[in-house]
């Protein structure tokens, strides 16, 4: 068993296939397969099903996986411990972010911040919804990721208080009043945005026993703005996740309001990278509004 091998078989398992995986390491297909098929026989297990042309990570394959990357991460850990006693040169930080609220108004200024003092430090910004976001930490996919507090599986800091509002079309009835309650938004065809914190949203309806007209369902908030904007709809969705330049909506407070706190997590402070521990200085050191 080599790091080539689990480094083969975590990209496989991510991309769901094996000519994704070969042009992205930029090797042939057949060396991919062999690396599999070697690291299989080393392990005496199936890591993957493969039908019609579908690859699927077998039950052992995935509990395999999850300490793949651990060792990986080990690896790439003590590259980076080598490299730092001489300066934090190089090295790759891969960050977890669940949307445009983390990804277009936290992260821009801490990676720039963070890509001055460490311009060789490859960053990779894998984007999802909450729980990817959660899955991809455990899975040790990610060095760093945004969490909604509380969340007891991790090690958080805070970076900012957020809260959940209405949205509206400007001409809407509702569009005159200080604040909006859920009862009140029960009364107009409702999009639901699956863009991260869909499940959120109903919890708040289900908690008053309430079910919104939900009659858009939508995973990109872009489609659930420009709904709320031609005034097909409203919605709710997180505050930090509205572009500033957005003109053709009301945003109005919940009532009661409904606030959140975002965080950064990792799972083990003694086993992040140089890296990691770089840049979650530097994001301690900046006030983000």
């Amino acid at each position: 068993m080599t790091l080539t091998q689990l480094e083969i078989f975590t990209l496989v398992a991510e991309l769901k296939s094996f000519t994704l995986a070969a042009m992205q390491l930029n090797i042939s297909q057949s060396a991919v397969s062999h690396a599999i098929k070697a690291l299989e026989q080393d392990l005496n297990v199936s890591l993957f099903t493969r039908e019609q042309n579908q690859i699927t990570v077998t039950e052992i394959g995935g509990v395999l996986l999850v300490k793949a990357q651990h060792m990986l991460n080990i690896h790439e850990a003590m590259k980076q411990e080598a490299q730092a006693a001489n300066g934090l040169k190089q090295g790759v930080l891969r960050i977890g972010s669940f949307g445009p609220g983390s990804s277009s108004g936290i992260l821009p200024p801490l990676l720039k911040k963070y890509r001055e003092q460490y311009p060789l430090i490859s960053v990779i910004v894998d984007e999802g919804d909450d729980e990817s976001v959660a899955r991809w930490l455990l899975e040790k996919r990610v060095d760093i990721g945004f969490v909604i507090l509380p969340d007891e599986r991790f090690e958080t800091f805070k970076v900012i208080e957020d809260q959940m509002v209405a949205i509206l079309p400007l001409e809407h009835p509702l569009a005159a009043k200080d604040a909006v309650s859920l009862k009140e938004l029960c009364q107009y065809p409702f999009n639901l945005t699956e863009a991260g914190s869909g499940k959120m949203v109903m919890a708040l309806f289900h908690a008053q026993k309430l079910m919104p007209k939900i009659q858009f369902r939508t995973r990109q908030l872009l489609s659930t703005f420009a709904l709320v904007g031609r005034g097909e709809a409203v919605s709710i969705v997180a505050q930090l996740a509205i572009p500033s330049d957005l003109n053709n909506i009301v945003i109005k407070p919940l009532n009661p309001k409904v606030e959140r706190t975002v965080a950064f997590a990792i799972t083990n402070e003694s086993e992040i990278s140089p890296a990691t521990r770089a840049f979650i200085k530097i994001a301690k050191s900046l006030e983000i509004r």
